[in-house]
């Protein structure tokens, strides 16, 4: 009965050190690949509401998949449990989530009245998405500076989910023309967020935002963020509308910034150099 399944192994993504194979395993292993295989159901029932033309719904499921994959990480250093094969489940699942359902999603809801360009822009998006991953599964031990760790090699993966989805966003609360032209728009749309994807660009991350708190604005921080997720459950489309904006709008804003953080560090040994901002360093589970 114990042969029925293979025994699952996990390598420390810091020190290598691989656990021996025990009778049962620390549950502080498990639990983040749970909440990345919750993230993946979230995902996949996006898909059912778009089926279903449950758009709210839809998007909400993204959005809470978005939510998950960044906790696991999290909870994985937390927890001290991070570990290759949680790297490799989180990948899978981010590619599943943000680079096959966001696409789909749109191509029910408009892409498929363009069907040979809107089908091309669904493909890029994919094809965009998985270059991403394999890049920051690359990438991910490469070292950096520190000032590097606040910007992203690129839009990330919740991100370019998220932001591939306003068109329809906007469609709740704007007279948007549902036609072949409309669907054309969205199609460039689209292939622009899976060329920020793949790009060089750099995107500020904000992961060093509110890595220490000041106990002064503990109370004002905790009332703006409960705030803001109410204001999020009952305006889904419309905040995620602005938010989405605001991204887009500060993308250059991020690169200049990054440039010239750039300009400013003395020039590294020509066996060091850097060819840009390494990705998201998520110690093997989170998005990419």
């Amino acid at each position: 009965m114990n042969d029925l399944f293979p025994p699952i192994y996990h390598q420390s993504m810091k020190t290598g050190h691989r656990f021996k194979r025990l009778r049962a395993l620390p549950f502080r292993i498990v639990l983040p690949n749970l909440v990345t295989l919750l993230a993946l159901c979230a995902g996949l029932t996006a898909i059912r509401m778009g089926l279903e033309a449950r758009w709210e719904w839809s998007v909400g499921a993204v959005a809470l998949a978005a939510m998950l994959d960044a906790i696991d990480g999290r909870v994985a250093r937390w927890l001290k449990g991070t570990s290759k094969f949680g790297a490799e489940l989180d990948s899978l699942a981010d590619f599943v989530n943000f680079g096959v359902v966001p696409a789909l999603i749109l191509y029910l809801w408009i892409l498929d009245l363009n069907q040979s360009f809107g089908w091309l822009a669904v493909l890029a998006f994919a094809i965009a998405m998985a270059l991403r991953l394999a890049r920051f599964n690359v990438m991910a031990e490469k070292p950096i500076a520190d000032w590097q760790k606040n910007y992203f090699t690129g839009m990330p993966a919740p991100a370019a989910a998220l932001c591939s989805l306003l068109p329809l966003y906007l469609n709740q609360f704007l007279p948007i023309p549902h036609d072949r032209t409309v669907a054309t728009i969205v199609a460039a749309y689209v292939i622009f967020i899976a060329f920020m994807m793949v790009s060089t660009i750099p995107t500020y991350s904000g992961k060093k935002f509110g890595a220490r708190i000041p106990r002064e604005v503990v109370i004002p921080l905790s009332v703006g963020f409960v705030l803001f997720v109410a204001a999020l459950i009952s305006y889904p489309m419309l905040i995620l509308s602005v938010a989405t904006l605001a991204y887009l709008a500060y993308i250059p804003i991020g690169w200049r910034t990054y440039r010239r953080h750039a300009s400013a560090q003395p020039p590294a040994p020509a066996e060091q150099v850097d060819d840009g901002p390494d990705d998201e360093e998520d110690n093997g589970q989170g998005g990419a």
